[in-house]
C-alpha cells in the first residue's frame, strides 16, 4: 500500500509591507492559513507575511524550515521529510513568486521525483506585472535575473541584451539598493532610441510604470533609491 504524500504548495508574497491581504486571492489565503509547515527563504520576513494574513495560530506555532541561496544541495531532501510524512508544506519566497529569481527550483524538482505534488498558487509576480504594463511584446521575451555588478561585465551584458531586444523583450531586476546604479548604466549603455521601461513598487500606493525612450529618460529621470525595480528593454515595434 502506497504511503499517502502531503502536497508542496508554492505560495506567491505580497510585493512589498502593504496589502498582502488586497493581492492575494482568498483560495491562496486559505490554503496559507491552514498550513502549519513552511519552507521559506527567510524566517523573519515570512512571520511578517502570516501576520499581514491574520494567520489564525500563533506564529511560534508556524514550523519554518531554511532553504535560500546558502542552502547546501546535499540539505535539500531533508527539507522534504514533513511531505513524505504526509503533511502539507508551503514553499514561500522573500517577495514575489517562488522559484522565479528566487531558491527552490531544486526543491521542486526533488519534490516531483519523490512523487510529492506541487500545487502553484495565484498571486502577484513583479515580472509579469511589467511586462504587461510595459506596452513591449509579451510574444517573445527573456528574463534575465540580475545583472552583473562589476561595471564592465554589467556594461557588457547591456550591449548584448540591447543587440537581443530587436526581436523580443528582454527584462531583469536589481536589488533596491542599486536600481538607481543600474538605470544610470542603462541610460549610458544603450541608444538614444532604445526603449526601456522602469516598473516600481509594483502593487503597492507608490507604484511607477513608465516606458520611454533614453533619450526622453535623459530629459526627466525617475528616483529609484531603495525601490525594488523591473526593468524592460526593447527595440522592436510591437
Amino acid at each position: 500500500m502506497t504511503s499517502h504524500k502531503g502536497i508542496l504548495y508554492l505560495i506567491p508574497v505580497a510585493l512589498g509591507e502593504e496589502g498582502a491581504s488586497a493581492v492575494l486571492p482568498a483560495a491562496t489565503l486559505e490554503i496559507v492559513r491552514r498550513l502549519r509547515a513552511f519552507i521559506v527563504e527567510d524566517a523573519r520576513s515570512a512571520r511578517r507575511f502570516l501576520k499581514a494574513v491574520d494567520y489564525p495560530s500563533p506564529l511560534r506555532e508556524a514550523r519554518l524550515q531554511i532553504l535560500n541561496e546558502h542552502t547546501r544541495d546535499g540539505d535539500i531532501d531533508a527539507l522534504l521529510a514533513p511531505l513524505l510524512s504526509g503533511e502539507d508544506c508551503g514553499l514561500m519566497p522573500e517577495a514575489g513568486c517562488p522559484c522565479i529569481a528566487d531558491p527552490g527550483e531544486a526543491l521542486v524538482r526533488r519534490a516531483m521525483g519523490a512523487g510529492i505534488r506541487v500545487a502553484p498558487l495565484v498571486g502577484p509576480s513583479s515580472i509579469l506585472l511589467a511586462l504587461m504594463a510595459s506596452g513591449m511584446s509579451g510574444q517573445h521575451f527573456t528574463f534575465h535575473g540580475y545583472l552583473p555588478v562589476d561595471k564592465v561585465e554589467r556594461a557588457r551584458a547591456i550591449t548584448l541584451l540591447e543587440a537581443r531586444a530587436e526581436n523580443a523583450t528582454q527584462i531583469f531586476i536589481e536589488t533596491p539598493y542599486r536600481s538607481a546604479a543600474l538605470f544610470q548604466a542603462l541610460l549610458q549603455q544603450c541608444r538614444h532610441d532604445t526603449r526601456v521601461c522602469v516598473a516600481a513598487d509594483l502593487t503597492l500606493q507608490s507604484e511607477f510604470v513608465q516606458t520611454r525612450s533614453v533619450a526622453e529618460w535623459k530629459r526627466s529621470a525617475p528616483r529609484l533609491e531603495r525601490r525594488r525595480a523591473v526593468f524592460l528593454v526593447y527595440r522592436g515595434r510591437s
